[in-house]
C-alpha cells in the first residue's frame, strides 16, 4: 500500500535543511488522505514516530519556450504534497541508504 500512495521522496534545499528537525516532504498520490498518509510512512520506516502529517496541493507553473516556429505554451504536473513531522529523538529517515 505505501508503494501506492508515497509516490517518492521531495528532497530540495529548503527541505534538507528542515531534515535535522525532523520534517520530511513526500510527493503524495492525490487521493491520499493524511490518516493513509501516515500509515504509509509507518510501513515504509518503520522505526520512525510521526508526530504530525501536512499535505497541500502545488500547482503546476506555466512554462513557454521559444522556438523557430514560435512560442510554445505549456504547464508542469500538479502534485500532492506531504509534510511529515517525527516526534523528537524519533529513529531519523534516510532517503540515501539505498544509492
Amino acid at each position: 500500500m505505501s508503494h501506492q500512495v508515497l509516490i517518492r521522496p521531495l528532497v530540495t534545499e529548503k527541505l534538507s535543511g528542515q531534515m535535522e528537525d525532523g520534517h520530511y516532504a513526500f510527493v503524495v498520490d492525490p487521493d491520499a488522505n493524511k490518516t493513509q498518509i501516515k500509515r504509509a510512512v509507518q510501513e515504509r520506516f518503520p522505526l520512525a514516530e510521526i508526530k504530525e502529517v501536512r499535505t497541500m496541493r502545488v500547482r503546476g507553473k506555466r512554462r513557454r519556450q521559444m522556438t523557430r516556429q514560435g512560442v510554445r505554451a505549456g504547464r508542469t504536473a500538479s502534485y500532492k504534497k506531504a509534510i511529515v513531522t517525527l516526534v523528537k529523538g524519533s529513529e531519523q529517515i534516510d532517503f540515501f541508504e539505498n544509492i
